[in-house]
């Protein structure tokens, strides 16, 4: 397992980028401790799978350097870095046995026959293979496939990394949840360092310790689930988490207040002084599951009216108009039909403010 960190990295697939735009992945510099689990998150095309290919070293940055255990790898062929990599779609052989599989890599590392035999059976343990020992991968459903790239992956206990590419996508959902509790378990018995893309949020946050969110090339946050939930940095990464995701209304801050449109709300003592000198766009932002709603008016409550109520068995999902904005909430119940006015609280703890998208209270 290794320490991985990268130095001032950035990638250009054109020569002599001179604009944010012409880096498919923006200057970055972070450290990923040993053993840790980390996921990258974010959309199609955010530069995700580049990066892994960076760390692995089917591409070399343009900028910047890649370190394993403080010695520089950047200009090592992936060979000589000593990872191991899943890919989405399973890398196996079809007419080798399940045993003979998971044995290859350490076969081609001239491992002793006993050695491989232990390694690989326990090994087999972990992913629930161990009846498959014999078979042929062929014959296998693409779930079982998976499993044994998966293996191949984890039977190598000098590994300096493993990493993920989308290994799930395509796996069927109640599967993906087995083999994520699964990877979870391993991580937490073997503490190999792992590092997981993905474009699906609940892979991520239930994967990994850190979650790396990116768009457009860029690192916008990096935190636990309950941090990049609870106090999301960017107005990218509170909507991008949650279903549905964070409540983003642009507002005017003056005289201690947010306005939204005609509705005015309380600035708590921490955000009027984070906003009295904000030069640029302001956003006030919310989870639906924080908002509270009301059936009369109240200082700090604003009126709103229901557009929508939808009951799913666990909760409410509504939907508001205020001014010319849509806002959703969770609720443990509301009766109130469309067309309604109601009055909705937005608890001050629970507000965020954005300035030109980033937080600043």
């Amino acid at each position: 397992m290794a320490r991985i960190e990268l130095a001032d990295l950035a990638h250009a697939y054109k020569p002599n980028p001179s604009s944010p735009s012409d880096y498919a992945l923006r200057p970055m510099t972070m450290t990923w401790n040993d053993g840790g689990a980390y996921a990258l998150l974010g959309p199609s095309g955010c530069g995700k799978t580049t990066l892994l290919n960076i760390i692995s070293g089917l591409v070399r940055p343009s900028h910047g350097r890649v370190l394993f255990d403080g010695k520089d790898v950047t200009d090592l062929p992936t060979e000589a870095r000593n990872i191991a990599q899943v890919f989405q779609f399973p890398v196996i052989y079809d007419t080798m046995t399940v045993f003979d599989n998971l044995a290859f890599p350490l076969r081609n590392r001239g491992w002793k026959e006993a050695a491989i035999r232990t390694r690989v059976e326990q090994v087999a343990v972990m992913l629930e293979l161990s009846g498959d020992l014999k078979h042929r991968a062929s014959g296998l459903a693409v779930d079982a496939k998976q499993k044994i790239s998966l293996g191949r992956g984890l039977v190598r206990p000098d590994v300096a990394a493993i990493l993920f590419d989308e290994p799930l996508t395509v796996i069927d959902p109640h599967l993906k949840w087995l083999l994520r509790r699964k990877l979870k378990e391993i991580h937490h018995e073997l503490k190999l360092s792992l590092i997981y893309v993905t474009h699906d949020q609940v892979e991520a946050l239930t994967f990994a310790d850190q979650v790396v969110v990116m768009t457009q090339g860029e690192v916008v946050q990096t935190g636990s689930a309950q941090t990049l939930f609870e106090e999301p940095a960017h107005t990218f990464v509170g909507y991008f988490i949650g279903n549905p995701g964070m409540n983003l209304l642009p507002c005017t801050v003056s005289d201690g207040m947010a306005r939204i449109g005609d509705a005015a709300l309380p600035l708590s003592a921490p955000a009027k002084a984070a906003l009295d000198h904000a030069a640029g766009s302001v956003t006030l932002g919310i989870r639906p599951e924080f908002i509270e709603c009301l059936f009369a008016p109240q200082a700090d409550a604003v009126p709103a009216t229901v557009l929508t109520v939808r009951n799913m068995g666990t909760h409410c999902l509504a939907e508001f108009k205020l001014g010319a904005h849509t806002v959703a909430a969770k609720l443990r119940n509301l009766s109130a039909p469309a067309g309604a006015t109601v009055w909705l609280r937005f608890p001050a703890q629970r507000t965020l403010y954005y300035v030109n998208d980033k937080r600043a209270a």
